[in-house]
């Protein structure tokens, strides 16, 4: 009889979630610029309203760990973290990338004889996060950001059909040419974090609360605008 609250902020969209005993109870999404700050919050009280529930009355706060959107993915661990402190219940974490496959796999967006997928993030500055899993979701390589060239994954795209799945997958279809490769474009889902979460929760992987941070991959660096004020 598990409740969980699943919160995904880390690119423009901003999706949460609320699991029931391994079932998706109700979720919100919204993909207003900038807005996840003032929309996180009142997306996790509206969900638990619609279920009479406090937080207290869940049993975790599952977050997307990230890599992603800077600002994104601070709202969603302030958020989490400040809803597992509040309420004294646990804190779960899913790699953005693992969340994308999860919802590859689970909606039956695989192609046929699809051999590989491959997990695509926005890094900004003509860069990708990404990493490769084998078609069952078995992770085969670590989280990098990297540029996409024409040349990118030609050795698992050799072998057969390759999925390319995220919010740049567009974009790559103009470098990748290959016959084998396909491409999804679209934004992780709190949906999607089910079945990781709910694997995490059983395995009890908690996070701490105090010291959890998201998995940045790249450092922040801020820039300095040119615009003057006087």
């Amino acid at each position: 009889m598990s409740k969980i609250i699943l919160i995904e902020t880390s690119t423009s969209l901003c999706s949460v979630a609320i699991a029931v005993d391994g079932v998706i109870a109700g979720s919100r999404e919204s993909d207003k610029p900038k807005a996840h700050a003032s929309l996180t919050s009142v997306f996790v009280k509206e969900l638990l309203d619609e279920q009479g529930l406090f937080v207290k009355d869940c049993d975790a706060v599952c977050v997307s760990a990230g890599p992603g959107s800077y600002t994104g993915l601070r709202v969603g661990a302030s958020t989490a973290k400040g809803l597992c402190f509040g309420a004294d219940i646990k804190l779960l974490s899913v790699p953005t990338t693992d969340i994308l496959v999860a919802q590859a796999i689970g909606g039956n967006l695989l192609p046929e004889g699809c051999r590989y997928i491959v997990p695509m993030i926005d890094a900004r500055r003509m860069e990708v996060y990404s990493a490769l899993y084998d078609s069952k979701g078995t992770r085969l390589t670590d989280t990098r950001a990297e540029i996409i060239d024409p040349d990118s994954y030609s050795s698992q795209l050799a072998e057969g059909s390759v999925l390319f799945i995220g919010d740049v997958a567009a974009k790559c279809s103009e470098v990748i040419r290959s016959d084998n490769a396909r491409f999804i474009q679209t934004c992780p889902h709190a949906s999607a974090m089910l079945k990781p979460a709910c694997e995490a929760f059983e395995k009890e992987e908690w996070q701490d609360v105090a010291y959890f941070e998201p998995f940045y991959l790249k450092q922040y660096i801020a820039t300095t605008s040119t615009k003057k004020l006087f």
